[in-house]
C-alpha cells in the first residue's frame, strides 16, 4: 500500500505511526523533540540531552535473518524543583507486542554498569549514573488500566515503618534504585484532557489506518510540540526509504512471532511432559 497522502479534514493530518521502531527513532533524533517529549513525561526540565543509541542484534537461525530490537539511552542533565541539576541515563524502551520480561531487564543490567564523566565538586569524574527508565508498551497490563504508569521507589524504615524521605540522597541507595515510567499505548485516551494526553496522543492507533504504517491523526491542539512532532511525522511518511525499513520491520516482527510461538509451544510441551512424569513417580512410589 501507498503511503501517499490522502485527502483530509480539518485538523486532520495523514502521518507515520511512530509505533514502529525506525520512525520513532527518526523521531527522537530531533534532539528539540526528544527533550520536549522527556520533558513532558518526566515533569522536569531538561537542561541537556545526548543521545546514546544501543542496538541488539540476535539471529532467526531457521530463516538466517537477524532481528534487530531497538532501544535508545540518553544521558540528561535535568533541572530539579529546588533548582538544583544532576545528570541522569534515561533509558527507553519500546515494544509493539508483549514480549519477555528477561530481555527488559537485560538492557537495565547494561546500563546499571555504565558509567559517564560528572563534575563533582569542579572536579570531572567518571561514575554510574541515576537510571530512569521509560517503557512505551504496545500491548496493555492486565492488572493496570491507568494509560501512564509512574513508578518512583519510596524507602521505610522497617523497625518503626516510618518514611525515610532523604534516603534517595544516599549514593549507594540511590544507584541501585531506579524511576520508572510505563506508557501503554492501547489505553491512550481520545479527546485528550491534559497536555501529556495531547503530547502522547501521536502515539494513539485509534488514528490507525487500513495501512498499519499510516496513521489519520486529528487534533485541534497547537501545543508547538505537538506541531513539531506531527511536521516531522508527516516527512517521514513521505520518504521512501523510511516507507521500505517499516515494511522490513513487519517482515521481521512476523518471523520473530512465529518463532516465539514455536518456542512457546515447544515449552508447553516440555512441562507437561515433566508434569506427567511426576504423576507417573508418584504412583509408582504409593505405598
Amino acid at each position: 500500500l501507498s503511503l501517499s497522502p490522502k485527502t483530509q479534514n480539518k485538523g486532520q493530518m495523514t502521518i507515520a505511526n511512530p509505533i514502529y521502531d525506525i520512525v520513532f527513532k527518526y523521531l527522537m533524533e530531533d534532539m528539540d523533540i526528544a527533550k520536549g517529549l522527556l520533558s513532558t513525561i518526566l515533569g522536569v526540565e531538561i537542561v541537556e540531552l545526548a543521545m546514546q543509541p544501543q542496538e541488539t542484534t540476535s539471529e532467526i537461525p531457521q530463516e538466517n535473518k537477524a532481528i534487530r530490537i531497538y532501544r535508545i539511552d540518553f544521558a540528561a542533565v535535568v533541572k530539579l524543583n529546588d533548582g538544583k541539576t544532576k545528570k541522569v541515563l534515561i533509558e527507553i524502551q519500546k515494544t509493539k507486542r508483549n514480549t519477555n520480561v528477561l530481555r527488559f531487564r537485560r538492557y537495565l543490567a547494561d546500563n546499571y554498569q555504565k558509567e559517564d564523566t560528572v563534575l563533582v565538586n569542579g572536579v570531572e569524574k567518571k561514575q554510574s549514573l541515576e537510571l530512569i527508565t521509560i517503557y512505551f508498551l504496545g500491548f496493555v497490563l492486565e492488572k493496570i488500566s491507568t494509560a501512564v504508569l509512574h513508578s518512583n521507589p519510596c524507602f521505610r524504615d522497617v523497625i518503626t515503618n516510618e518514611s525515610i524521605k532523604n534516603a534517595k540522597e544516599e549514593e549507594f541507595v540511590k544507584l541501585l534504585t531506579h524511576e520508572s515510567y510505563f506508557i501503554q499505548i492501547p489505553k491512550l485516551a481520545e479527546p485528550t484532557k491534559t497536555r501529556i494526553e495531547q503530547v502522547l496522543s501521536i502515539f494513539n492507533q485509534a488514528f490507525i489506518t487500513n495501512d498499519e504504517r499510516v496513521l489519520n491523526y486529528e487534533s485541534a491542539s497547537d501545543d508547538p510540540l505537538l506541531q513539531r512532532m506531527l511536521s516531522r511525522l508527516t516527512r517521514a511518511m513521505a520518504d521512501e526509504t523510511m516507507r521500505r525499513r517499516m515494511d522490513i520491520e513487519d517482515e521481521i516482527e512476523q518471523d520473530y512471532q512465529e518463532i516465539e510461538d514455536k518456542f512457546n509451544e515447544i515449552i508447553n510441551e516440555k512441562d507437561a511432559l515433566i508434569e506427567a512424569l511426576k504423576r507417573q513417580l508418584e504412583e509408582k512410589n504409593k505405598p
